[in-house]
């Protein structure tokens, strides 16, 4: 039964009056907000001509990010939780509204900041000691100096962002809105509308009947959309690499990897080293086929639960209690400050209700808590879940208690870090200490599936986008079965000679939201590595190290990302970290043999 949220006790949801306590309070803030936007346009003339009014237009910018994060959050949260409150939709709109007003108004900060050249920035900060709390972000400009273009192309650039930008928008609106999948027969043998948020359930039913239909059902319409988004993904990747080019990087990657701060080298170490690691993920398949009972493992095959439901009901005290148990090693701190704004301070919106949105996530800003959205059905995956948005929002704590504002926010590269490492230590506590086989290999199982998804799907699919854009790169024309032809021959390299690759998985790409988002897919892969070396490091060394890695996490942006991990002692440029995630997913996989298979 769907619950109404009116129904909900106040204590499992959020309480937002503490952001604004209602919508005259928001709209006030609202208009104050946008008539200091309008008023930062002063800073273009002057913010070159000493160090204390480059302070005085770099303090103002991100007061103003501040408090556009604070609207947002009010906006975004309230609408998440009833997506039919028009009102709170048309807030969200508002204000996304006014982050593209200040981004048109403040377009001329880099090319204000690097008119001054390098030895006079450097000698402004020793010289005025307050911009020294902005050295990171001139460092960050200073590296941006060879790619910045003139004023007019700047401004043009920040002008039509809204534009370039929409190719994302028109997938969705196209893959959610007009395709249509037509109809399967369920287990229960009624017809039931194929979409793409139900296809998942479907691939993962017990009947064979059922999972060959939606797989063939689904590729059949994505077959006759293929050449319109065949043209939609190749004019993403051409506007890509034309600002690639106009920025004067090498090629699209390297523009990328470098907006995250870290290089091609890092990005080709990944796919190099999973591709030697393919081996294990063949086992893991055969393995899968052996407990099946298949003659042949088919794609549709391949997402088939290797064990039952675990059925255990936990409440969400007792999820709680199960995290604060698992991050108990990170000290006092952590969990008194995790307890306390899960059962006190709201950060939580717990149980799903009529119009909330699906999904988890957590939300922070530097004016308001670490907010984590939940739809709790009190199953271990929901405790899972917790741990994981935990993480996030712990993370968010800690690098915003360490750090001034600009400073304050994880940088992307690192952003999955601590929510797997949560994640992670959750699920070795509970095969440690559980005295069930069945919830031993259901966690075993949650594992394998973690690292196939993330660590060897996602490096697949970062594969996928460094070859068509080097393609787009060459001058090579992306046509559907251009793409269609290479996107399967990666699917049999990852899969192997154990899986058949049914035909239909050629058009999958299409179904791929991420790949409107350049180069992003790959972090995934890079931060489950990561958090994989953390883990083990923690289990082996206790205390010691987690000093270092909460001084990992105080980071935030404060460093690169390279750099802020290796406080955590994980070096991302060495193919060891890769492959120590790679081990453990072999370990898992020994494991769960053991434990299938013990008389």
């Amino acid at each position: 039964m769907i619950l109404e949220r009116k129904d909900i006790d106040p204590k499992y949801k959020w309480d937002l009056s503490v952001i604004y306590p209602d919508e005259k309070t928001f709209n006030e803030d609202y208009l104050e907000v946008e008539k200091e936007i309008r008023a930062y346009a002063v800073h273009e003339t002057t913010m070159s001509e000493s160090p204390e009014h480059l302070y005085a237009a770099l303090k103002a910018k991100y007061h103003i990010s501040d408090r556009l994060s604070k609207l947002w959050q009010f906006a975004s949260l309230n609408a998440c939780v009833d997506l039919a409150d028009s009102g709170a939709q048309a807030r969200q709109t508002r204000v996304r509204n006014l982050y593209t007003l200040f981004g048109e108004t403040a377009w001329f900060i880099s090319t204000r900041i690097l008119s001054l050249d390098d030895e006079t920035l450097k000698a402004w900060v020793e010289a005025y000691p307050p911009l020294a709390e902005f050295r990171r972000v001139l460092e960050g400009y200073m590296r941006w100096r060879p790619h910045l273009l003139s004023d007019e192309c700047e401004k043009l650039r920040a002008d039509m962002s809204d534009a370039l930008d929409s190719h994302s928008e028109i997938y969705t609106l196209l893959t959610g809105a007009d395709m249509r999948f037509g109809f399967i027969r369920g287990e229960d043998g009624k017809r039931t509308e194929l979409t793409d948020t139900n296809y998942a359930t479907f691939m993962m039913s017990a009947e064979r009947r059922v999972r060959r239909a939606a797989f063939g059902t689904i590729y059949k319409t994505y077959d006759g959309f293929k050449n319109t988004v065949a043209a939609l993904y190749e004019a993403r990747i051409k506007e890509e690499v034309v600002c690639a080019k106009v920025r004067k990087y090498p090629d699209s990657l390297t523009a990328s990897t470098d907006g995250d701060e870290v290089t091609p080298e890092i990005y080709n170490n990944l796919i190099a080293s999973v591709r030697r690691g393919l081996p294990t993920l063949y086992d893991y398949y055969e393995m899968k086929r052996e407990i099946l009972g298949l003659p042949k493992m088919h794609l549709y095959d391949v997402y088939v639960p290797l064990v039952g439901a675990y059925d255990r009901k936990y409440t969400y005290e007792e999820a709680v209690d199960e995290v604060l148990k698992t991050v108990s090693v990170f000290g006092d701190e952590y969990v008194k400050t995790l307890k306390e704004g899960l059962m006190s301070r709201g950060w939580a919106d717990v149980y799903p209700s009529r119009g909330k949105r699906g999904g988890a996530f957590s939300s922070s800003g530097a004016l308001t808590e670490p907010y984590i959205l939940l739809n709790f059905k009190e199953r271990l995956d929901d405790v899972s879940t917790l741990a994981h948005e935990a993480g996030h929002s712990m993370h968010s704590w800690y690098s915003k208690n360490a750090n001034p504002t600009q400073n304050s926010h994880p940088t992307l590269f690192v952003a999955e870090v601590a929510s797997t490492v949560n994640e992670l230590l959750l699920a070795h506590r509970k095969l440690k200490e559980s005295e069930s086989r069945e919830e031993r290999l259901y966690v075993l199982n949650r594992l394998l599936e973690s690292y196939k998804a993330t660590l060897f799907r996602q490096t697949m699919f970062a594969e996928f986008e460094r070859d068509m854009h080097a393609a787009v790169e060459r001058g090579e024309p992306l046509t559907a079965d251009a793409i269609s032809k290479h996107y399967f021959a990666l699917v049999q390299l990852y899969f192997g000679d154990g899986v058949v690759c049914d035909a239909g998985i050629a058009y999958e790409w299409e179904r791929i939201p991420h790949f409107y988002r350049c180069f992003y897919v790959y972090k995934y892969a890079t931060c489950i590595s990561a958090a994989s070396t953390i883990v083990k490091r923690i289990e082996a060394e206790g205390a010691p190290y987690v000093k270092k890695y909460l001084d990992f996490l105080r980071c935030g942006s404060a460093k690169s990302p390279l750099d802020s991990l290796l406080v955590a002692e994980v070096d991302m440029r060495k193919p060891e970290v890769i492959e120590n995630a790679i081990a453990d997913f072999a370990d898992a996989l020994r494991q769960f043999k053991e434990q299938y298979y013990e008389k």
